[in-house]
């Protein structure tokens, strides 16, 4: 008995992704299908290569085509293609990184540079393209745990951009790198320190990554706010530790993003109990749990837990993290577990954002008259430039007591024009106007509010 392409697609729909809630053919994983009398072979292309349940599609799917009257042989090929973060605005800063993704925490303390240089390890383990920024402008420590110290970035001679370091198979900047003396205090005033995080965005050649993670310091200053309107966030992952005190202060992190509309990925409870390494039993220093209940109170997800280890110091130290030093060691495979779960929480998050419509897709300013923006739901929106600059929600323009609006469309210049737009995080764009006016964000569901 013959079967045929369909017959094969038709029992692959009895695969259903867990968090994307939907088979794999409606989700356009299965490619490449090729069929040779009774031997069938073909790709399952998943949305990241950390996918938890990578080998279990591959099973299922050998299982359930073998199945087919007259198949002989099965031949499933795992693939992956990591999507680029759906912000609605291109990435004109770095545009060849697909997601760009905030390791933040609220205090310091808290291990956020060893969970976020391991994550990174981690993920590249799975096959992806990875690059780590130390952020930490004020304690970085990075480039100790990668081994590389007293080293300093070359240039590109043709794009004079800084050409980022290779270790461990990932891609890393740091403002260490930069400081003649390792041990030499940073004195640094908020703008320099934000100025310094701008030139690791767009000067650095960072190339082709499906993840740049972006380890920040600690609390929610200046480095936060300007990442946040420098470059369009995939999301943020929240580190914690399991004290009370540490959850309190974390939690105001975590809000400072979702304020700014980045979507959390999850949190991570770090030193979440010692581990003796004599005889490998878990003992709770301090209390245990506090991130898991912080992710329910937050209805955020919760990734998952790192043990207190020695060797986790140890090997910072060395230059080699757990990931690559002890990979089965208990924090080494926390560490697997939440790169595998951080890429699959941010699948979720891109397939979500997809659907959203109160988004745009490109704005048109060549007319001096009107702004044009065009919508992901193909709605055109035309706003008079006078209008849309009286309508501007800045503080200067609107009292923040009362909601009064302090301007009226007659105070505006007829003649009025849009110097430049650019995005803001994934929440709204920054325009500025050639009366010099620029202090306004406009978010994408007052602009959309605004255009009815």
């Amino acid at each position: 008995m013959s079967f045929n392409e369909q017959d094969v697609l038709t029992v692959l729909k009895k695969i259903q992704d867990p968090d994307l809630h939907q088979d794999i053919v409606s989700l356009g994983f299965i490619k490449n299908m090729k069929i040779e009398g009774g031997k069938v072979a073909f790709d399952i292309e998943l949305t990241t290569p950390a996918c938890p349940v990578k080998d279990l599609f591959k099973k299922q799917a050998a299982e359930e085509v073998k199945k087919i009257t007259g198949v002989t042989d099965v031949t499933v090929n795992m693939t992956s293609n990591v999507k680029q973060a759906p912000t609605g605005i291109k990435n004109v800063n770095m545009p060849t990184v697909k997601n760009l993704i905030a390791i933040a925490s609220g205090k310091g303390g808290v291990g956020k540079s060893t969970v976020s240089a391991n994550l990174a390890l981690a993920l590249a383990k799975t096959g992806a393209k990875v690059g780590l920024m130390d952020a930490d402008v004020y304690g970085p420590s990075i480039p100790r745990m990668l081994g590389v110290i007293g080293q300093q970035p070359a240039t590109d001679p043709i794009s004079k951009k800084m050409i980022p370091f290779e270790k461990h198979g990932i891609k890393f900047m740091s403002v260490g790198m930069l400081q003649q003396e390792s041990d030499t205090a940073l004195i640094w005033r908020g703008p320099m320190a934000s100025k310094l995080v701008q030139q690791f965005l767009g000067g650095v050649e960072w190339g082709e990554l499906d993840y740049l993670l972006i380890d920040l310091p600690p609390g929610t200053g200046d480095i936060q706010l300007t990442l946040t309107q420098s470059v369009p966030l995939a999301g943020a992952v929240i580190v914690t530790t399991p004290q009370d005190v540490a959850r309190t202060i974390t939690q105001k992190g975590l809000r400072m993003f979702q304020q700014v509309q980045v979507p959390i990925i999850g949190i991570v409870e770090n030193m979440s109990g010692f581990v003796c390494e004599h005889c490998h039993e878990t003992t709770n220093i301090f209390k245990h749990g506090g991130g898991k209940k912080m992710s329910e109170e937050l209805l955020v997800p919760f990734l998952g837990e790192v043990p207190l280890e020695p060797i986790i110091a140890a090997d910072g130290d060395y230059g080699v993290p757990t990931v690559a030093a002890h990979p089965e060691s208990a924090s080494g495979k926390a560490y697997a577990h939440l790169a595998e779960q951080m890429a699959a929480q941010l699948s979720i998050i891109n397939a979500a954002t997809n659907k959203v419509v109160n988004r745009p897709k490109e704005v048109n300013t060549q007319d001096e008259k009107i702004t044009v923006i065009t919508w992901e739901d193909g709605k055109i929106s035309r706003y008079p430039n006078r209008y849309l600059r009286s309508m501007c929600p800045c503080a200067q323009c609107v009292n923040e007591t009362t909601g009064e609006r302090m301007i009226s469309i007659e105070s505006i210049d007829p003649n009025v024009r849009l110097v430049s737009v650019s995005p803001v995080g994934r929440y709204a764009l920054h325009f500025q106007w050639s009366d010099g006016h620029g202090t306004g964000l406009y978010s994408f569901d007052t602009l959309h509010k605004l255009g009815d």
